[in-house]
């Protein structure tokens, strides 16, 4: 409430009084009492002075919450609040109300999407179902950037070492030595069709079909991507025979030939397609048992190692690069929030809305030929 609204409230009341005693004076100067007409008109005002009493009680009251608040609210920034429904962007989007629209992830370095963060923005929608389609989303570590500039990392390459010391003598210094990876985000894009009924259809949840399609897209799109990278870099760990399989032992060396320390660390294990884990699955140890354990809600294991069906991995074939083994972490992804922009025109003949996304997405390994080893068929 305004000071004016609090002034105007306060000279009506003041009027509204002055119109009672008028009548009142009316009534004494003639020497008689009030009649009828006189009490009911006074009645009619009594009623205005209460609502103008109530409107001057709450205009105060709120300027007094209002000043209590920003008594609490000092030295906090202004914080804008995104758009919670992003069916209604997509629909603005197709009636030309606005051009184009940028969805932005809840936190600065991963993906997903902060347990406090409600509702669950579209773009986290999108990457938990991308993650589905491949791993690399889920156990990589990302950086969200504002950009599709370069960024480069730093690598530690060598740790620091102690020795024995006498006493009295100096001490020796030694350093970590650092390398760098750099990371090349490159445009990625795809366009989504609607038809303009189901668009502008209440009852179609636009959001969620949006979100599904955009979602595979990205996972498929982004599991090539990135383990082309890894695959370039990744070590040879060992050479299975010539009848394109590997036996358990085969699997046994791959992972014993990733660096140790690097094998310690969470987040290691293996990492093959859908029918090369079939192939494992049949596979036994000495005593008979097989080494392939399934667990459900969380990787499955392989000899006691995580093994990460991605769809990525060549199949079992002669000269394939068929099972990798090492620490995922090591993979790093600089990728962009997810831009959307909309086009009529181009479907105008079939009445089609397309929705074009553009993002960036880079990858590369820390360490790679280290911390990441296949397994390789002659």
């Amino acid at each position: 409430m305004t000071d004016s609204f609090l002034k105007r409230q306060q000279e009506l009341k003041a009027n509204l009084t002055m119109q009672i005693r008028d009548v009142i004076d009316g009534a004494e100067s003639e020497g008689r009492g009030l009649d009828a007409a006189e009490l009911t008109k006074i009645d009619r005002i009594e009623s205005d002075i209460e609502s103008a009493q109530r409107s001057i009680e709450v205009a105060e009251m709120t300027e007094s919450r209002a000043a209590e608040f920003a008594q609490a609210a000092r030295g906090f920034a202004p914080v804008e609040e995104a758009a919670s429904d992003s069916a209604e962007i997509f629909r603005s989007l197709s009636r030309g109300e606005i051009r184009g629209h940028e969805f932005l992830p809840s936190e600065s370095r991963a993906l997903v999407s902060s347990a406090d963060t409600v509702p669950v923005s579209f773009l986290d929608r999108v990457y938990d179902l991308a993650k589905l389609v491949g791993p690399y989303l889920e156990t990589s570590e990302v950086f969200v950037r504002d950009s599709g500039n370069d960024f480069r990392i730093p690598v530690m390459s060598g740790y620091s070492t102690a020795g024995e010391v006498t006493e009295g003598s100096a001490i020796s210094e030694s350093n970590p030595t650092y390398t760098s990876l750099l990371l090349d985000p490159k445009k990625q894009a795809f366009i989504v069709q609607l038809s303009n009924e189901l668009v502008q259809d209440a009852g179609f949840d636009i959001e969620e079909q949006v979100a599904r399609q955009a979602g595979v897209a990205i996972g498929t799109r982004a599991n090539t991507v990135i383990h082309a990278a890894v695959t370039a870099v990744a070590g040879s760990g060992v050479t299975a025979g010539t009848t394109n399989a590997f036996t358990t032992d085969d699997l046994i060396t791959l992972a014993y030939s990733v660096d140790g320390f690097a094998r310690m660390l969470p987040g290691t294990g293996y990492m093959v397609n859908t029918k090369t884990l079939g192939f494992i699955r049949r596979l036994k140890d000495g005593d008979g048992r097989y080494i392939y354990d399934p667990v459900v809600g969380q990787p499955s294991t392989i000899l006691g190692m995580p093994v990460y069906e991605n769809p990525a991995v060549a199949d079992i074939a002669t000269t394939a690069k068929a099972v990798f083994f090492g620490h995922w972490g090591s993979v790093k992804i600089a990728t962009t929030g997810l831009q959307v922009a909309v086009s009529n025109d181009a479907y105008f003949a079939n009445d089609v809305t397309g929705y074009r996304f553009v993002y960036r997405l880079g990858a590369g390994v820390a360490n790679g030929a280290e911390h990441i080893k296949y397994l390789a068929l002659a």
